[in-house]
């Protein structure tokens, strides 16, 4: 039994125990106050004042919390990068485009680059197993191992996305297979240079490795009621045919999260632009694929409207393709089939590529004779070229020999950069 001294005690610790719990109430209700109104430092300085505020943080743990949207650096360019620059190419055809793919792939080859050729799959199934075994058997692919050709072929159709998602496999595989490469060109086998890869390589060593190559304007003229508004469906999203497009209703009007933009379907994008548009940092690529998926020939506007609509890349862009190309006026659906009569044009463009040509035609001849030097179905010749006969064998691959191409690529790539600086992008 409790005495009664004892008893009183604890009376007399009841009465002073619920004023005691009121005044920590209040006092804690004043602190809390005080920190949201700046009167007092925050928590994370009077950790340093007093480290009983640090016994559950890890020295190592930051207070600032991390959104999954934030923008990062990427890491500076390192020093010990190589002084010549690589390109990382696809070549696409479709049926019966096999020695025009070859022709285009040999003219183009070049060691230090790379290569990914596809045949879609409207092109016969015989021709794609030929295409892998030229490639398996040649003895330059073979010891370079710097030509790859996807098995698995695409379904493309101009006119609807298919294009765009096949240049997108081809960027993520090159960016799975190397790290090494700076720029990414496509070409169809209907395309040809006009300038040699060391004309090539040597200009572009000159140039920051960030330019990103895309015709575009945010004109959309004729295009706005008859391609961005009208709702279409591929059928090569789901069937292993061609087959033409066809229409939906009822229309939809421009968006207004974002600004559209058209151009070529043909460009040389920067590394850092086609990590982007693989890894889609903050989700735009992705929600422009879809918008795109509806929309006619999205390869002449997904690429420009994902680099016209990121801040970072705008100061990036310079307006043009790297081709000649001869369109009537409004441009239909595919461009002219060039000859001998455009060569005048063709040199006077300054342009690394023209399109559009036909199989083993006299003007293709004549470049190969008179602007890349190159005969007999060989390579290219340029730097890198040993042996007997010549560019049968490698020796320093990053060894250049500009020609006469070097000099008029890079008046127009100079005049470009120069346009570009003034800030005349994504208009």
């Amino acid at each position: 039994m409790l005495r009664l001294k004892e008893i009183k005690s604890f009376h007399t610790e009841k009465r002073w125990a619920f004023p005691l719990a009121i005044t920590s109430i209040v006092s804690l209700f004043l602190l809390a106050t005080c920190f949201n109104m700046g009167l007092l430092p925050p928590l994370y300085k009077l950790n340093s004042y007093f480290p009983i505020f640090n016994s559950r943080i890890s020295p190592n743990q930051s207070t600032t919390p991390h959104f999954a949207e934030d923008k990062f650096k990427s890491p500076p360019v390192s020093s010990s990068l190589p002084s010549t620059p690589r390109f990382a190419y696809l070549i696409s055809g479709s049926k019966g485009d096999l020695n025009k793919l070859w022709r285009t792939l040999r003219a183009l080859y070049h060691p230090w680059n790379h290569y990914v050729l596809h045949l879609d799959l409207e092109s016969e199934p015989n021709e794609r197993i030929e295409l892998a075994s030229r490639v398996e058997k040649d003895p330059m692919f073979a010891e370079i191992g710097n030509v790859y050709v996807i098995k698995k072929a695409n379904m493309v159709t101009y006119r609807g996305p298919t294009m765009v998602s096949n240049t997108l496999h081809a960027c993520a595989i090159l960016l799975k297979r190397n790290q090494d490469w700076d720029w990414f060109i496509n070409l169809s086998a209907s395309d040809y240079p006009l300038v040699t890869q060391d004309d090539l390589l040597s200009v572009f060593r000159g140039i920051k490795r960030d330019w990103n190559f895309v015709e575009h304007t945010g004109q959309l003229g004729w295009k706005e009621d008859q391609r961005a508004m009208p709702l279409m469906i591929d059928p090569g999203l789901y069937e292993n045919k061609k087959s033409d497009i066809f229409w939906v209703q009822p229309n939809r009007p421009l968006p207004t999260a974002f600004k559209l933009f058209t151009g070529s379907a043909w460009m040389v994008l920067s590394r850092p632009f086609v990590e982007y548009c693989i890894w889609g940092w903050d989700n735009l690529p992705r929600t422009m694929l879809m918008y795109y998926t509806n929309f006619v020939s999205s390869p002449e506007g997904y690429f420009q409207t994902v680099i016209c609509n990121v801040p970072e890349f705008i100061p990036t862009v310079i307006n043009h393709d790297m081709h000649f190309i001869s369109w009537d006026n409004p441009p239909k659906q595919h461009p002219h089939v060039l000859n001998t009569n455009d060569t005048s044009n063709m040199l006077n463009s300054g342009a690394a590529f023209a399109r559009k040509f036909d199989q083993d035609t006299l003007v293709l001849d004549t470049i190969d004779n008179e602007l890349l030097n190159r005969t007999n179905g060989s390579f290219t010749p340029g730097g890198w070229c040993k042996g007997e006969p010549n560019c049968s064998k490698v020796g320093k691959v990053t060894r250049v020999k500009p020609g006469p191409g070097a000099k008029r690529l890079k008046r127009l790539i100079n005049k470009l950069i120069k346009s570009a600086k003034n800030g005349n992008q994504c208009r």
